[in-house]
């Protein structure tokens, strides 16, 4: 059984004034997943409840948060779900919890492209008010880290950077050249981490090889990352600085996925099976949320493992992941690709993204899959990756057809043809095209969404699960 939404909110029940900091950097790669993560393992080793949140539609990097910390990692994207719902989702997060820990995307000021800071963590920083922590990868750089920390501290007045953490440190001389360096800058160094390739984690086409698919070593690899920050950072004046954050602006309560919708007749809650396991890892918390205050009975599927649908399943959702590294495997289970066929010809709720879209197909580099869409899938050396404005096309088990919602597009497979006779979704960015199908109960498509945006998706999922 998947994990039950929380109790609906009380002013007794949450605190819009928990502890929390973001930490940034100026440009991806300079260390921000070591040291978040990091710095949650170590603050978890310390007995703190910590709170793990990542910026953006990443999937992964929640995956090692949660390693860390032994809470769900939730995303806050304000391209998904908007700026109005960044703080209610991080304190439906951080419910419970002493201290939270942002990790941000790409570099500080970066977000969705040509509109200017929307989705960026500087955004998101100002939307919690949040001190940030900048991690500066140092190991090409002595003076001209001062010019470079001075620039990000007074780009923006209203991101207060707190402190830097200098990271791939060579050795003691060049600590000391830092350290000089940013005197003049007044921004204290809150850590110092040297050059480590034992926290180093895989990567592959998409990013870091999932938790999911490391297990052992990634159990591994977050033990060592939370030792190095351990060893190298200053937690207490971290701590301090987290709790320096004053309450959030306004009157803000926790994100709720709200009550079950009224079924007709009552009766049993629909089973609704998610799939999970290492070849679909990419799945929002709060999407299972949403189904079970709709009234679901949320009941976890590993295609590659179990070999039928659980007992009574009335709807399936086949979220993203990496079936191509798994197709093998997956083609192999026929017994249960069979069933998933079956369900989608019975009109029974389906609904698929991006790697659900592959499985869904005839199949994938060669290999059977459940031949639900007619439709073939296959990796290329073409990375499609972007924020997308939608509409949806069609009627279909999520959305009546005129429904706008935003996207998300992360793949290197291309599916043929790209769109059925009825189509899932009309995008407008980079280029106008229809992509997804939509046949009987099934909705397929690329497209990654974020359902707390737009609940009535999962209210109108879960009653067609109790109709069809």
């Amino acid at each position: 059984m998947l994990t039950s939404p929380s109790p609906a909110s009380s002013p007794a029940s949450f605190s819009a004034s928990v502890p929390r900091l973001v930490v940034a950097a100026p440009a991806s790669g300079s260390g921000k997943t070591t040291v978040a993560t990091g710095l949650m393992a170590a603050l978890a080793g310390r007995g703190l409840a910590v709170s793990p949140h990542k910026v953006g539609p990443d999937y992964i990097d929640p995956g090692y948060h949660a390693l860390a910390t032994g809470r769900t990692g939730r995303n806050l994207d304000a391209f998904l779900c908007g700026p109005e719902l960044i703080a209610p989702l991080f304190l439906h997060g951080a419910r419970g919890c002493d201290i939270a820990v942002v990790e941000g995307v790409m570099g500080l000021y970066d977000g969705a492209a040509g509109q200017g800071e929307l989705a960026s963590t500087a955004q998101v920083a100002k939307l919690l008010r949040a001190p940030v922590v900048l991690v500066v990868d140092a190991s090409s750089q002595s003076r001209s880290v001062a010019a470079l920390v001075h620039g990000f501290v007074t780009w923006d007045p209203l991101v207060r950077i707190g402190g830097v953490i200098l990271n791939k440190v060579g050795s003691d001389r060049h600590e000391e050249l830092l350290r000089q360096a940013l005197e003049s800058v007044g921004v204290p160094v809150l850590g110092v981490l040297r050059r480590a390739p034992q926290v180093d984690t895989p990567s592959r086409h998409l990013g870091l090889v999932p938790v999911a698919e490391r297990q052992g070593a990634a159990v591994e690899a977050v033990a060592a990352m939370g030792a190095q920050v351990e060893r190298g950072c200053d937690l207490a004046a971290l701590e301090a600085l987290a709790r320096s954050a004053g309450p959030l602006p306004g009157d803000r309560a926790p994100w709720a996925p709200g009550g079950p919708a009224p079924g007709p007749g009552g009766g049993r809650a629909p089973v609704v099976a998610v799939a999970g396991g290492a070849a679909f890892t990419f799945s929002y918390a709060e999407h299972a949320e949403l189904l079970a205050a709709a009234g679901a009975e949320v009941v976890a599927l590993d295609p590659l493992t179990d070999e039928k649908l659980p007992e009574g399943t009335a709807g399936l959702v086949v979220g993203g992941g990496f079936p191509e590294v798994y197709a093998a495997e997956l083609s192999a289970n026929e017994p249960l690709r069979e069933a998933v066929a079956a369900l989608a010809l019975s009109g029974a709720p389906v609904a698929a993204e991006c790697a659900g879209l592959l499985y869904l197909c005839r199949e994938l580099d060669g290999k059977p899959m459940c031949g639900v869409l007619d439709a073939t899938a296959r990796m290329t050396d073409r990375l499609t990756l972007g924020y997308r404005d939608a509409v949806a096309v069609s009627d279909s088990t999520l959305a009546p057809a005129g429904t706008r919602m935003r996207g998300h597009e992360f793949h290197r497979t291309a599916v043929e043809p790209g769109a059925g006779e009825a189509a899932a979704w009309g995008l407008r960015a980079p280029v106008r095209r229809v992509e997804g199908f939509v046949r009987r109960g099934v909705h397929a498509s690329y497209l990654h969404t974020h359902w707390a945006s737009e609940p009535g998706v999962a209210r109108r999922f879960v009653e067609r699960c109790r109709t069809s």
